[in-house]
Order: structure tokens, then C-alpha cells, then sequence
């Protein structure tokens, strides 16, 4: 109800008042005689002002149930016989109603505004942060970051061909080269292992230094999970006492300018495939995966297309017919050659990279026939990431890859990079990758990873598949797996993961993989 319409109210009242006071003091207690003309008027008036106000009460009860909504209903209620001065109050009072309700209406839409306005503004200033580089020290001339994460996994891994050896690597992660094989016309007893580990916590250092037009960048990290699994001594690294393991680089490398020097992934990759995992690599099978020293090169061709050019450590991995066993023969004469061309845009980037090297072996030992040979080694591999949606909280992430001489770049080392023959010759080995992965955004704290990985291995047809020959070599693996991911707060990601893996050797044994994982990781 408004002001208006009270006052109004009330002035009737009041009017009331003084009115009949006056009309029964001008009557004599003791005696009625038979009114006048004008008594009579005044009398007729007064029963017509007292009908008013009855009337008038009983609207004001009504309007007061009636729903904001209906600013009409008022007058509706009023009776016809109830004088102009009234209707003009109760119009009046209509008016007055109208107007408060859509003022009300216009400050709750004002009010939403202005909370879209602040919710737009906090995203921002979220992008903002995320964009921003982190803050650390100043020393020298040089601005110096740490940063990196702590992440426990907890996995639990059912294996069809037997026991996977504890403290190796294949127990830490998925290794499709690890897990155990057996003859399908003879299963063998199923294994679990479960496992809690914190050795992928990692840290990283970022120094930069502006000098004149230069930028000059040191950059180094470290993680639990490369060092070697074997105790250094008895009581340490062992799950029995302390859990203690060594810190060991994972990169370490100069940049200057368009240069770098030093310790990195392979230029033959780009690691922003990756996909989102509760494992150490996640989908390694069909993945290109190597850290290694290099001299790489960055030349800008044109606004989205970039050129890298890097000569890499060289080493042949290569296997001597008859045993699988790896062996790095550290007798290569030429680095590994590499050229990666992106093009990167709004939409994600695709790459496509090439790699050319020396494969060679020489025993060069003394008192033995000595066993020497080199062939070439090539590779190409197309890769990308393309982005569903705007805010890229979605994307496809994709690699393929095939080559002859690669197979220490392919599936962490699954097959040799060639085989040492009888003849003192060494045979061919080709690979073929197939990576791919979606990365969904379900809700802003959610998000969904589903991830599928495949490598088969083809060697030279004048290799025996027999256990004298290649027999025991691996042929071919595959896995997939499925995620979810929850980040309560910001820098702590929980993941829950399931991985099914296959192995297959060349003599046709077999053996398959089902793992649980389970990872907590706060980022900092």
C-alpha cells in the first residue's frame, strides 16, 4: 500500500472525527425533538460519510491481500457508490503502487546486472592470474622462480601373465614394455600389486635476466621418478623403512634468444599433446618420449608459423638376434638431426616433425671379432591439439607417427632401433604411433579424459621369429584409458584413472594389464 493512499485514509478519518463530535453535541440528551430542514441535511450527510469510511475500511482489508502483481485490483474492489474525492484517492494510491513496483523492478534488474558485471570481472581477473608469471626472487639481474607440484599416486595393477618385479618402473607407472607375457594356450595365474608412491613430486627453477634487447633464460627440473629404482643402500629407497629416493634432472637447458642449449624433450615431439593422466606419461604407447641434450634453433616464418631446427644427442639402441635385451652402443659418429614446423592459432597448433640419424654399432673390443655396421635411421610425425570451445576447456589432442631406426623415440623404448644379425649386418625395425585423447570441460571444476594409444613394431623380413631370432621381441601394444578429474580449489587436481594395456611379443605370447590409479596433486 502507498503513502499516498494512507494519507488520504487518514484525512477521512480525521474529517470523521471532527464531524460527528459536533453533530452530537448540537442533539439534547434529555429531549428528541423532531429535526429541521437543515439538521436533517446534515444528518443525511453524516450517515453518507460514515457509509464512505465503512466502505473505504473494508477496501483497505482487501487491497491488503491483494498480490503485488495486480496494482488494478484495488479499484476493482472498491464499490461504485463511494464519492469522486475517494476514487480519486484510491487512483491515486493505484498510481503510487505502480510506480514503487516498477522501481522495485528496475533496481533487481540493476542489481543482476551488476552481479553478471562482478562475475564477468572475477573471471577475468582468474584468466589474468593464471596468465600472469609467477612471482619469485630477485638476485643479480636476474628474476628467479620456483616452482613445481607434490603428487601422491595410488595405484592398484591386476597383471594376466604374473608379478611385475617391486621398486621398478614398471610398477610406478604404466611401461607397456613391462608387463608380463604368457602363452594363451597356457594362462598363467593373475597378480595384483598395489602401490603408494610420491615419487613424481617435482621441481622446477626459472631464471630469466633482460639484458639490452636480449632475453636470456636458465632453466632447470627435477623429479623422484627418473633416478634408478635400486637402493643406493640397505634401510634406504626401500618401501620397508624410509621410501627415500633420489633427485634427479629431468631438463636443464639455456635459452638465448631464438637459441637453446642444453637438456629437453626431443624436437621430434611437442609435449602439449600430452594428455591429462593420474600417470607418469599417459597413452606411452603410441607417443614419441624422449628428454635428451640438444642445440635447437627457433625461426618465426610468418605471424602463426614457427620452424624448429635442433641436433640431438645421438645414441643407437639396438639388440643382438637372439636376446631382446637393449643395448646403447655409445659409438655414433653424427648427432640426430630434427626439424619441427607449427603453425598455432586461435584453434589450437599442428605440428609436423622429422627426424633424420646414424644408427651404428662397433664392439671394438679387444681379443673379439670385431662386429661394426651403421644404416640410416628416419622418422616423421604429424601432431596437434584442437580447442571445442572458446574458454579451451575442451579439446582433441592428437600424434602419428612412423619411421624406420626410432624405436628408442617411440613407446619409451619398446623396441630396438635395429638388430644386430649373425652376419655382423643390422637389420631394419619400423614403427608405427597412433595417439589420440579428449580433454572435456563438464563443469568448471570437472573435467573428463578419455585416451587411446596403439605402436606395432614391423621387422626385416630375414629375421627368424624363433627364440634363436626375434622370438622374444616385442610386436606390438595398446591401451586405453579413462579419467575424471576434480579441482576443489585452485592448484589441487584429484584424479581417479583406469587403464586397460596389452602386450604381444613376436612367438605369440601375450599378457594384458588393468590398473586403477588413484593422485592427489597440489601445484604451487
Amino acid at each position: 500500500m502507498s503513502h499516498g493512499f494512507a494519507r488520504h485514509t487518514a484525512a477521512l478519518l480525521v474529517a470523521t472525527a471532527l464531524v460527528a463530535p459536533g453533530m452530537a453535541m448540537a442533539r439534547p440528551h434529555h429531549t428528541k425533538p423532531l429535526p429541521s430542514h437543515h439538521e436533517a441535511e446534515l444528518e443525511a450527510r453524516l450517515a453518507r460519510l460514515e457509509q464512505e469510511v465503512t466502505t473505504l475500511r473494508g477496501a483497505l482489508k482487501t487491497a491488503n491481500a491483494v498480490p503485488a502483481g495486480a496494482p488494478d485490483a484495488l479499484a476493482a474492489a472498491m464499490p461504485q457508490a463511494v464519492s469522486p474525492a475517494v476514487s480519486g484517492a484510491i487512483a491515486a494510491a493505484s498510481q503510487d503502487a505502480s510506480a514503487a513496483r516498477a522501481e522495485a523492478a528496475s533496481a533487481t534488474h540493476a542489481a543482476q546486472a551488476a552481479e553478471a558485471r562482478a562475475t564477468a570481472a572475477e573471471t577475468r581477473v582468474d584468466a589474468l592470474a593464471a596468465a600472469t608469471p609467477k612471482l619469485g626472487f630477485h638476485t643479480g639481474k636476474s628474476d628467479v622462480v620456483i616452482s613445481g607440484y607434490v603428487k601422491l599416486l595410488a595405484s592398484s595393477a591386476r597383471y594376466s601373465g604374473g608379478d611385475v618385479a617391486t621398486n621398478t618402473f614398471g610398477r610406478d607407472f604404466y611401461l607397456p614394455g613391462a608387463i608380463p607375457v604368457f602363452n594363451p594356450a597356457s594362462p598363467a595365474a593373475a597378480v595384483r600389486d598395489t602401490d603408494f608412491t610420491a615419487k613424481q613430486t617435482r621441481f622446477m627453477l626459472d631464471a630469466n635476466t633482460k639484458i639490452g634487447t636480449h632475453t636470456l633464460r636458465a632453466y632447470a627440473e627435477f623429479d623422484f621418478q627418473a633416478a634408478p629404482g635400486t637402493p643406493l643402500a640397505v634401510g634406504q629407497g626401500t618401501q620397508r623403512t624410509t621410501n627415500a629416493y633420489d633427485l634427479a634432472m629431468r631438463r636443464a637447458f639455456i635459452q638465448f634468444d631464438r637459441w637453446q642449449f642444453g637438456q629437453d624433450f626431443t624436437n621430434f615431439e611437442n609435449t602439449a599433446v600430452f594428455p591429462e593422466s593420474t600417470d607418469y606419461v599417459g597413452g606411452v604407447d603410441g607417443l614419441i618420449f624422449v628428454r635428451q641434450p640438444m642445440i635447437r634453433y627457433a625461426l618465426p616464418l610468418q605471424k602463426d608459423v614457427k620452424l624448429f631446427l635442433a641436433v640431438e644427442n645421438p645414441e643407437t639402441a639396438s639388440a643382438t638376434a637372439g636376446t631382446a635385451s637393449l643395448v646403447e652402443n655409445g659409438a655414433d659418429h653424427a648427432p640426430d638431426a630434427t626439424a619441427r614446423l607449427e603453425y598455432a592459432g586461435t584453434f589450437g597448433f599442428l605440428d609436423l616433425a622429422t627426424l633424420w640419424r646414424q644408427l651404428r654399432v662397433d664392439n671394438a673390443k679387444a681379443g673379439v671379432a670385431r662386429i661394426a655396421d651403421s644404416r640410416l635411421g628416419w622418422g616423421i610425425s604429424g601432431s596437434g591439439k584442437i580447442f571445442l570451445n572458446a574458454d579451451h576447456a575442451s579439446d582433441l589432442r592428437f600424434q602419428a607417427t612412423y619411421g624406420e631406426g626410432i624405436g628408442r623415440y617411440m613407446g619409451l623404448n619398446f623396441s630396438p632401433d635395429a638388430v644386430m644379425q649373425t652376419s655382423g649386418t643390422l637389420a631394419a625395425v619400423r614403427n608405427l604411433g597412433l595417439f589420440g585423447a579428449a580433454h572435456l570441460g563438464i563443469a568448471p571444476q570437472w573435467r573428463v579424459n578419455l585416451i587411446g594409444s596403439y605402436q606395432k613394431v614391423t621387422y626385416d623380413k630375414g629375421l627368424e621369429p624363433t627364440a634363436a631370432g626375434i622370438g622374444a621381441y616385442n610386436r606390438e601394444a595398446w591401451s586405453a584409458a579413462g579419467n575424471l578429474f576434480y579441482s576443489p580449489v585452485a592448484n589441487l587436481d584429484l584424479g581417479v584413472e583406469y587403464r586397460h594395456g596389452n602386450r604381444d611379443l613376436v612367438n605369440g605370447l601375450t599378457g594384458h594389464v588393468d590398473r586403477f590409479d588413484f593422485a592427489a596433486k597440489y601445484s604451487f
